[in-house]
């Protein structure tokens, strides 16, 4: 190893170490220990000064600017939600159709397929309430609930195409966009079946519910009253709005963001037509549609004054939620630009493992360092591919190996650790490294062992 790797790795470890000292024994906030982080780590990683602050800039910019008005747009929404009572007809909905005890399996099955034409955050973000929503009607812990819709939208987004990871894994490894999508899912259903379980278990160790407004409650633990839980009538006794101007708000930005994916990538539309489609199906503005809705069709009993208040709850609500995001992206970014992340990458891949273990380790190794699930998967991709061309593995599941690897133990550098933590209310750091990062980390050791099935039986 030389000079500037060695200088690199110590950045990287200083960096961690700092940064969970400063979250866990000090009174320092996460957002400024991250950026402190940030800093120490690309300073000691041998950056030039003025390259680490734009480092910082930079990442905490990006980040925000593809999620940021998104987060705002959604904390508005679902006050509008538990303020109409649409969110108790989401739920009561739910509870309808699946019945008793399934309300996991459906949190996870929405999240598997909204995540294929969405990003995960922005998943997460429109479809929050709903978790909310459904917890206050049957005494489920938001934990078990949050955990089952945000690890379907994270595993599809990082094995599914047409998202932008797996198809351009696809792309470097030459492989078909089709045969990832289908050896994918295969692989993706026990992933979520297995976090699913291990989120069942952890909302009962952290029982945790919505309480009035934007508070949280820990009570002692209730069972479900399928009774109580299916009353028509919201806090107020007010009349519930119907189910299909309950959930358009929601449903509209989802199939406004699909309509965007399917013509870019799969229509190949042009002209005035496309245009407009890709505008539409932008996920801010595909949002804002959705809060226009939400204003004008759940509002009907509120003055112009009672509804702008109910928004801006939401608003100050997500200020703190924006703020560490973008933290975590900035630290992100430093790691990604100061190239330790490459440096231990190639280390890796000079080394005399397995074949189809090459791509998952690169994978996990730089989604630890940088936080980020796409580059990671990208990077081992790019390092990997060369290498392999002509060795005895299936491309495809080489690919898959690149994809799961980037699934493992996200955390404070990753801006979706920060966005389910924070919008299911878990505060305290040990609670969200068990919620968030234990939980991918299950999916990620699920994904390793069932890809060596897959590759033995199919490679």
């Amino acid at each position: 190893m030389d000079v500037s790797g060695s200088q690199m790795v110590l950045g990287l470890v200083l960096g961690i170490i700092l940064l969970l000292v400063l979250i866990l024994k000090t009174k320092i906030h996460a957002f400024l220990a991250l950026i402190i982080a940030a800093s120490v780590t690309g300073l000691v990683g041998g950056m030039p000064a003025n390259s680490v602050v734009t480092s910082i800039t930079n990442g905490f910019g990006s980040t925000l600017g593809s999620i940021g008005i998104i987060i705002g747009f959604g904390v508005m929404m679902g006050q509008l939600f538990e303020a109409s009572g649409a969110a108790e007809r989401m739920a009561l909905t739910f509870i309808k159709i699946l019945g008793k005890k399934r309300e996991e399996l459906a949190m996870a099955i929405t999240g598997f397929i909204v995540s294929i034409p969405i990003f995960c955050d922005s998943g997460f973000v429109i479809l929050s309430p709903l978790v909310k929503a459904i917890s206050k009607k049957t005494k489920k812990s938001v934990v078990s609930l949050g955990i089952a819709l945000a690890l379907g939208l994270v595993i599809t987004h990082s094995l599914v195409p047409p998202t932008p990871g797996p198809v351009g894994v696809a792309g470097i490894f030459g492989v078909s966009v089709g045969s990832l999508l289908l050896w994918g899912i295969v692989l993706a259903i026990p992933m979520t079946f297995a976090g699913m379980l291990y989120g069942q278990w952890l909302g009962k160790q952290i029982y945790q519910l919505p309480g009035e407004g934007d508070t949280w409650i820990r009570p002692d633990y209730q069972t479900f009253t399928y009774e109580a839980a299916t009353k028509e009538v919201n806090n107020d006794g007010a009349k519930l709005p119907s189910a299909f101007m309950a959930f358009a708000p929601i449903i509209i930005p989802v199939i406004l963001i699909l309509l965007n994916t399917v013509s870019a990538n799969i229509l190949k539309l042009e002209g005035s037509i496309a245009s407009v489609v890709t505008f539409v199906g932008t996920p801010v503005i595909a949002v804002g549609i959705g809060l226009i809705i939400a204003i004008l069709g759940l509002t009907k009993n509120f003055t112009r004054e009672e509804t702008i208040e109910k928004m801006e709850q939401g608003i100050r609500s997500a200020g703190i939620i924006i703020l560490v995001t973008g933290g975590g992206g900035a630290l992100g970014t430093v790691l990604r630009d100061s190239g330790t992340g490459n440096y231990l990458a190639e280390l890796i891949a000079e080394t005399s493992l397995p074949v189809i273990l090459i791509p998952f380790i690169v994978a996990s190794a730089v989604r630890l360092i940088q936080g980020s699930g796409t580059v990671a998967m990208v990077t081992a991709a790019s390092i990997t591919a060369p290498m392999i061309a002509g060795l005895d593995v299936n491309p495809v599941f080489a690919a898959l190996a690149a994809c799961v690897g980037s699934l493992i133990f996200s955390y404070f550098n990753d801006s979706y650790f920060w966005v389910v933590n924070r919008m299911l209310g878990i505060k305290n750091v040990k609670e969200q490294i068990r919620v968030w990062s234990v939980t991918t980390t299950i999916a990620w050791g699920v994904g390793l062992v069932g890809l060596l099935v897959l590759n033995a039986f199919f490679g």
